[in-house]
């Protein structure tokens, strides 16, 4: 019975882990593919603020 008690957390992770890439690979594209993408977007603008050019010769 110990072999059981064993193999069966590797079996429910293993189980858990599949349905994760399948919930995955399922909701990639889509109609809301690109209202996501757009959020993505906006973020990464908001998280890299603005780019101030740097002047040649300013890092003294």
């Amino acid at each position: 019975m110990d072999y059981v008690s064993a193999l069966l957390p590797p079996a429910v992770m293993a189980a858990f882990f599949i349905g994760v890439i399948r919930v995955i690979v399922k909701t990639q594209g889509g109609a809301n593919k690109a209202k996501e993408d757009a959020a993505v977007d906006a973020a990464l603008a908001r998280a890299e603020g603005p780019r101030h050019p740097s002047t040649p010769g300013s890092d003294a």
